[in-house]
């Protein structure tokens, strides 16, 4: 297999993918797209099988790339999931005759993703810049609306040959009810999707998504290593090559997310809150897979709450009002706006800018417009930006200091 030189971050868009001037040889049969998910081609006698599609705009270099590589028919589009960056590309791919395969699964995950469509717009455009302005929410297209592409859906497990190559497709959930892992057993190969990337996965993502069962990656990722694969293609991330190298990584991998499931479910069973868990559960050094993409304080709460929702024990959150709503009554009680903003800024200085971050709310939620109150806010999300290590965070932060200087012009 040729080295990989893939960027650090496994889930963004980079130059070095859209800039790409030729596909990535895997081996003599596969061959890998980069870009903000990768798309694989798989050559045979017959013709051509595709791994994964990407977004749309990286789908068109993608094309480009893969068919320099073979101009044969492509028989088949395998996705491993519905997220957009994995089917996005799939009209520039089928030709009369492809049969687009995914598991069962796939039609109520569209059907979610589309009934959900202005949620969802919001959401991507805000966590990946996708657009500085709020978007129009597109129409609603109902709640089966989703334009289905697959033609063959299969249940637990589905296998074709093509040119002599049989390719094994396995229901994995994890990342997506509808998650599928492909397997390639002449050539012990595998096509994991997202169930793996090179950090701590999106247990809960903060765009909103449905429970993601962290079970369900451990059962997934055994599946796999039930392979013994030489080589691992994921969607997102560098290749893995050498089954000593795939079981260490992988099964590292499923050990986090155990350990992180286990503790959770250990502190809820002892009675313990979920932001005492969010404080409280950290990845042991053996198993620090990074926290680049996913964080272990959001999967903790997606966890808990996927199990056991969001009553809190507190009588006050059975009711409709919410905790911004005695805001105005603290800011009085503490002396006005000025008194909150400067307290705001002593909380900053010590070192706390989530604690600052709370305090210009109490003041925002009644005076929008408050200088002091955004200026504060504003140095409280530089902070938080300059420290954090993860991109998903930063994405978020990064559209609430747009908000603040929008306002603050």
């Amino acid at each position: 297999m040729a080295p990989a030189q893939m960027p650090p971050n496994p889930r963004v868009l980079t130059r070095e993918g859209m800039n790409a001037k030729e596909a990535l040889k895997i081996t003599d049969n596969i061959y890998m797209a980069i870009g903000f998910g990768n798309t694989f081609l798989v050559k045979t006698p017959e013709g051509n099988v595709i791994i994964d599609t990407s977004s749309p705009a990286p789908a068109q270099v993608h094309v480009k790339l893969l068919k320099a590589v073979s101009s044969a028919p492509v028989k088949s589009i395998i996705l491993t999931h519905g997220h957009g960056d994995h089917t996005g590309g799939v009209p520039l791919w089928k030709e009369d005759g492809t049969q687009i395969i995914a598991q069962k699964n796939h039609v109520e995950f569209v059907n979610y993703q589309a009934r959900l469509n202005g949620f969802f717009a919001l959401r991507n455009a805000a966590q990946f810049a996708l657009d500085r302005q709020t978007p129009a929410p597109p129409p609603w297209p109902g709640n089966y609306g989703a334009k289905i592409v697959p033609t063959i859906l299969f249940d637990d497990h589905y296998d074709f040959t093509l040119g002599g190559v049989k390719f094994e497709l396995y229901s994995t959930p994890g990342e997506t009810p509808d998650h599928l892992s492909v397997w390639i057993p002449q050539w012990r190969v595998a096509f994991t999707g997202d169930n793996y990337y090179d950090s701590f996965p999106n247990i809960y993502t903060l765009r909103g998504t449905e429970p993601r069962w962290a079970l369900d990656y451990v059962n997934s990722l055994n599946k796999v290593l039930s392979w013994k694969p030489e080589i691992v293609l994921p969607s997102h991330g560098r290749p893995l090559e050498g089954n000593a190298e795939i079981t260490q990584k992988l099964t590292r991998y499923r050990d986090a997310i155990q350990y992180v499931h286990d503790e959770v479910v250990q502190g809820m069973n002892a009675g313990k809150d979920v932001y005492t868990l969010m404080r409280e559960i950290k990845l042991p050094d053996r198993l620090n897979v990074g926290e680049s993409y996913g964080k272990i304080s959001w999967s903790v709460r997606g966890i808990y709450e996927g199990y056991a929702g969001w009553f809190d024990l507190d009588p006050a959150t059975m009711y409709e009002a919410a905790p911004s709503s005695i805001d105005a009554d603290l800011m009085r009680l503490a002396g006005g706006a000025d008194s909150v903003t400067r307290l705001a800024n002593e909380t900053l200085a010590m070192g706390d800018p989530v604690k600052a971050l709370r305090l210009t709310e109490v003041v925002l939620v009644t005076h929008p417009e408050d200088r002091g109150a955004l200026e504060a806010r504003l140095k409280a999300l530089e902070t938080l930006r300059d420290h954090s290590q993860n991109s998903n965070e930063r994405g978020w932060l990064d559209y609430s200091i747009n908000e603040v200087n929008a306002k603050l012009k």
